[in-house]
């Protein structure tokens, strides 16, 4: 059970945040809040939102706000996506499974990570709410067609290519931690894990059988080691357009790339028959240096011109940078470590309390610049500062 004060103290993701670290031994809090080699790239997603500063129209003023907007012919209440986060269970029994439930009762839409504790089989059970399915390109092809006639199977709704996992970032929280998969924890963490005792409570019979459920097969070793190796070893850094061509041939309804930062493959992907991008740098969890969401937004929904969406992630933390993203020409935006912080708190009820977070904090921006809808919003709204640094 979460701490009954819970609701009270998280009172904004920074909040949640504070208190899964509470909540999570090191090894596993590490593991979901960090990013590679220096996270300078993790501390810019952040940083970026905050540059643009907001110009109000209070005289245009509005009693209601419409936040719901629509994406792919179906309209999501909220424009908050959650993405997809490998190993969700470790932080919750089923963390998956909570964090979709939580995401059907908000009206949005979720993508589970091809590295889930789930069968992706699993999900449709949840109910009718927008489910996406992220795959990889691995070396061996017909590995990643299974995993789309399989979604085709289950009935996903999307499917999302991640096309900047070409090799595994350098993560060094998890090399401090000396965090493996499956965690193993040092004498010292074992020392501070009655601090930790609810969690303890809630994973003790099932880290012992957390694995990455979608990758388990038939007379093959199922421990979690040994599908990470096998993950690792598949990853292909010869990744190109004939790929994306290749699984824009194999699925049929919305196609999504995720990882997109330059404008030039912004143009291409719509040359390729995608449907829709998320302007991603992974968190930071991959290169770290690279150009942050916020920062390589505006120029790819110029090269796109309006022709597919565009979604963004990364350091999204309020209501309101989700505002700001609107306003450069994002569709929607998508979040992970914050679902994954009111996962940590609460499972299923922590997903659905910063989910509204973002509702109220949305609601609250819009109603103090003026604007009635998220339709409404354009560049004119904010003030870019000139002084940006990276």
């Amino acid at each position: 059970m979460a701490d009954p004060g819970w609701k009270r103290q998280g009172y904004s993701v920074g909040a949640m945040r504070d208190l899964a670290r509470r909540a999570l031994p090191r090894p596993v809090f590490d593991f979901a809040d960090g990013a590679a080699e220096d996270e300078r790239t993790l501390r810019r997603n952040e940083a970026a939102w905050g540059e643009m500063d907001f110009l109000p129209r209070p005289l245009n003023g509005t009693t209601a706000r419409d936040l719901s907007v629509e994406l792919f012919g179906r309209k999501l209440a909220l424009p908050v996506i959650i993405g997809p986060t490998g190993l969700s269970g470790l932080l919750w029994p089923g963390g998956e499974l909570a964090a979709a439930r939580a995401a059907a009762g908000a009206g949005t839409a979720f993508c589970l990570s091809h590295a889930s504790v789930c069968r992706l089989e699993e999900l449709p059970r949840i109910g009718d709410a927008p489910r996406w399915m992220q795959v990889f390109v691995y070396r061996e092809r017909d590995f990643t067609g299974e995993f789309v006639s399989r979604a085709e199977a289950a009935g996903y709704d999307a499917l999302v290519l991640t096309i900047d996992n070409q090799m595994t970032g350098n993560r060094e929280r998890d090399l401090r931690n000396g965090f493996t998969i499956p965690p193993r924890f040092k004498a010292a963490d074992i020392a501070g894990m009655a601090m930790k005792a609810p969690w303890l409570l809630r994973m003790r019979t099932t880290i012992p059988k957390v694995t990455f459920a979608n990758y388990v097969r038939p007379g093959k070793p199922t421990d979690l080691k040994s599908l990470a190796q096998q993950m690792n070893s598949l990853l292909d850094p010869s990744l190109s357009w004939r790929d994306v061509a290749w699984l824009r041939g194999l699925w049929k309804k919305p196609f999504i790339l995720k990882g997109i930062l330059h404008p030039e493959e912004a143009r291409m992907a719509v040359e390729h028959g995608v449907d829709a991008i998320i302007v991603s740098n992974h968190g930071g969890r991959q290169l770290d240096g690279a150009i942050s969401g916020a920062d390589a937004l505006p120029a790819i929904v110029d090269a796109v011109a309006g022709r597919i969406p565009i979604l963004v992630d990364g350091g999204l933390r309020r209501g309101a940078d989700v505002v700001r993203a609107i306003a450069l020409g994002a569709r929607a935006a998508l979040i992970a470590r914050p679902q994954l912080f009111g996962l940590a708190v609460a499972g299923e009820a922590g997903v659905a309390h910063v989910l509204d977070i973002f509702r109220r904090e949305i609601d609250r921006t819009l109603g103090l610049l003026g604007v009635a809808s998220l339709a409404d919003l354009d560049r004119s709204y904010l003030s870019i500062r000139k002084d940006k640094t990276a």
